[in-house]
């Protein structure tokens, strides 16, 4: 799992689904997006949209740390009935801050919080160490179907 921090909680992202980790780079801003949208750029000829998850999480830009990174990862989104899940898998930029360790768990340490909140759909399992809880976020989650068809690429 990559861990990072948003204000003073730990995340994680399933290893897997990262595609590579990249410095923060300059990103072309667009007209009329949502406060979490951070824009975008090229990555190896492909224009990749990025959330930026201290936006997103709790209503605050990510800060200009050496540190701050962005993940890109594989998105495909959630299963659909009404087909505008994606076929492929896009890359998706995740931008979050202090984004410097690994951490090796199993699905068997993962906890299932049952708790389900209907506008954060990407709030996962938990990890829970000597040091806390670690909130676990469902990639897939990020995004609803109508977000998906506006920030992602057209089949």
């Amino acid at each position: 799992m990559l861990l990072f921090w948003i204000e003073n909680e730990r995340y994680a992202l399933a290893s897997e689904q990262v595609v590579e980790v990249v410095p923060l780079v300059n990103l072309k801003t667009l007209p009329h997006k949502p406060d979490y949208f951070a824009g975008v750029f090229n990555y190896r000829g492909q224009i990749v949209p990025v959330i930026d998850l201290c936006q997103l999480l709790h209503g605050k830009r990510s800060r200009d740390y050496l540190s701050t990174r962005i993940v890109l990862v594989n998105y495909q989104g959630e299963h659909s009935d009404s087909g505008l899940k994606p076929q492929t898998p896009y890359i998706l930029g995740l931008m979050a801050e202090r984004v410097v360790e690994t951490l090796h768990k199993s699905d068997l340490d993962l906890v299932d919080v049952n708790i389900q909140i209907g506008t954060a759909p990407y709030l996962g399992k938990m990890i829970v160490d000597d040091q806390g809880m670690i909130q676990c976020l469902r990639i897939e989650g990020l995004l609803s179907e109508t977000e998906q068809v506006y920030l992602l690429p057209s089949n």
